[in-house]
């Protein structure tokens, strides 16, 4: 692969298609917190962005090293993307149809409120099977695959911010509900992710 339009427009499409999952994760999460300020959405959307700039880094490097190794945890990644954004959508669900707690207000603002490592699980879940781009990018040099991954992660970016200020609109209108429906997208990615992988 050279140096030319070709290479930077496959990356910002590979950015978008990527980006697509975390894209509605963001929605979801936006939906919940609608009181969310700039500062917090631009943090969310660079995590999401970290990882997905991660991601093909790791799976690059591993198929430079170790590729037998790789290609056989590869059939695990819609598993456990499926079992990571269940857990965080169920949660989100479970806790928007029972809120009969002893500690409601406490539980409101837990729920309102998404937590670093409930980010980081997301990050994970919604770029886990950009590791396989490790195999789409192998022929690329080390500097090549890298400024692939960064304009991955600005796509990403961009598109996660768009999500965010989606949700956060509808949130807004929706109140309450807004936590239920976010829980519902997250199942519904999870799903998706799980079907792509093994079937597709």
């Amino acid at each position: 692969m050279e140096w030319n339009l070709i290479f930077f427009v496959n990356s910002i499409l590979l950015g978008a298609g990527l980006a697509m999952d975390a894209f509605s994760v963001s929605i979801a999460n936006a939906l919940s917190e609608s009181g969310m300020k700039k500062s917090r959405m631009c943090f969310i959307a660079g995590v999401y962005a970290f990882f997905q700039f991660a991601m093909p880094m790791i799976g690059w490097i591993c198929v430079h090293t170790i590729v037998e190794y790789f290609s056989k945890f590869e059939s695990f990644i819609p598993w456990i993307a499926l079992a990571l954004l269940l857990w965080i959508g169920g949660k989100m669900i479970w806790e928007a149809v029972h809120p009969e707690s002893e500690n409601i207000e406490e539980e409101k603002e837990v729920l309102e409120k998404l937590t670093f490592s409930t980010l980081l699980i997301q990050g994970v879940a919604t770029s886990i099977d950009a590791l396989s781009v490790g195999f789409t990018i192998a022929d690329y040099k080390l500097l090549m695959a890298f400024i692939a991954s960064l304009i991955i992660a600005g796509v990403t970016f961009a598109i996660c911010m768009t999500g965010l200020l989606i949700g956060k609109k509808a949130g807004e209108k929706l109140g309450a509900k807004a936590t239920l429906l976010g829980g519902v997208i997250l199942v519904g990615i999870g799903i998706e992710i799980f079907v792509k992988g093994v079937f597709f």
